[in-house]
């Protein structure tokens, strides 16, 4: 098989530090302190793929847009082009465009829904299937694996394809608190358990739950409560308008951080803390998508609470863990306790 790969070496790193995404941000996020994030996870989807297709004839673009990490990975990749100083959406479709001419099974690319929809636009009518590796901090689309593992696996061994939904969504409106997203193509994705669902917004009453936990509220303790609709209604029973889209730190009835970035939210933490998220409906995820700050570090510091409305439940029929850290998502994994009501809790797989 030959595999076209391309990463987009800025994908994600505005997550860490609050800024929600990257696109037109990537001054302000190194400004900020950000670490990039695609290329770890690119690594790690290609040392799946050579465990599992070693004989795959790499194709990539140069440093660091992919070879470095295919090298690593244990290939010895053909590098059709290099991009000229800072990378732009410009040189992923360039990427494409080369694969494409050279006769590929399959575009692997890393990155966020923008890179997904560059990767689309490049292939255009051809019939060339493309696999996303999750990097970015918004991922809506329905063609990106569940993890970089996934990925590697599914590309070294997927026998057939169907065609999925590319989406973006405005990232100006996103930070501003509105979720305004579009679909921008479909295009031929491999079939897999393991290649997520389009991101849906489930209905459903959320007062109970939201009350329930307000009323269990330790002064003693620190929350750190996500971003999404679920959680809006606890901030608002908490007392407060949080940000929608943003992690809020409460403690003893004050808010101690307001839509904070990860270094925020790790040094407002207390002797016990308590991470209240709430999956994506659709795709399950519970960490991993739209909610980077919570990051490792703060995660094993933290007991962590899932809650969702039976309605959004109903339309996820098992948890997801993405958190860049492998020990931790194995340590995630199993059934979980989710509050579904003021008293009520419904035990859900993470897997």
């Amino acid at each position: 098989m030959r595999l076209g790969v391309v990463v987009n070496p800025v994908a994600g790193m505005g997550g860490r530090v609050g800024l929600k995404g990257t696109d037109g941000n990537v001054a302000e996020a190194r400004r900020r302190g950000a670490e990039p994030r695609a290329p770890e996870r690119a690594a790690a989807a290609l040392q799946s793929l050579h465990r599992h297709a070693p004989d795959t004839t790499v194709l990539t673009w140069g440093d660091p847009m992919g070879e470095r990490e295919a090298r690593a990975a244990g290939f010895d990749p053909e590098v059709l082009g290099t991009p000229d100083g800072e990378t732009a959406a410009a040189d992923t479709r360039a990427a494409v465009s080369a694969f494409l001419d050279r006769g590929v099974s399959l575009i692997l690319f890393v990155g966020g829904d923008g890179t997904a929809v560059d990767v689309a636009d490049a292939i255009g009518d051809a019939d060339v299937p493309m696999l996303g590796v999750p990097a970015g901090v918004k991922i809506y689309s329905a063609v990106f694996a569940v993890s970089p593992s996934a990925a590697g696996r599914i590309a070294g061994s997927f026998d057939r394809t169907e065609d999925r939904e590319v989406s973006d969504i405005d990232e100006d409106a996103y930070r501003a608190g509105e979720v305004r997203s579009t679909a921008r193509a479909v295009v031929s994705v491999p079939v897999a358990d393991a290649v997520q669902e389009r991101k849906q917004s489930v209905g459903g009453s959320i007062q109970g739950l939201a009350r329930g936990l307000a009323d269990e509220a330790d002064p003693e303790v620190t929350y750190l409560l996500g971003p999404g609709g679920t959680l809006a209604a606890i901030k608002s029973a908490f007392g407060f308008e949080g940000a929608p889209l943003g992690v809020d730190v409460y403690r003893d009835g004050a808010v101690v951080v307001k839509d904070g970035s990860e270094r925020e939210l790790r040094d407002a933490l207390g002797e016990r803390n308590v991470v209240v998220v709430s999956p994506i409906g659709g795709q399950g995820f519970v960490f991993g998508r739209g909610n980077d700050q919570l990051s490792p570090a703060i995660i094993r510091e933290s007991e962590v609470r899932i809650v969702a409305s039976r309605e959004k439940l109903a339309e996820t029929a098992v948890l997801r863990v993405d958190t860049g850290d492998p020990d931790l998502d194995e340590s995630l994994r199993g059934w979980h306790r989710v509050r579904v009501g003021r008293v009520e809790h419904r035990l859900v797989r993470v897997v």
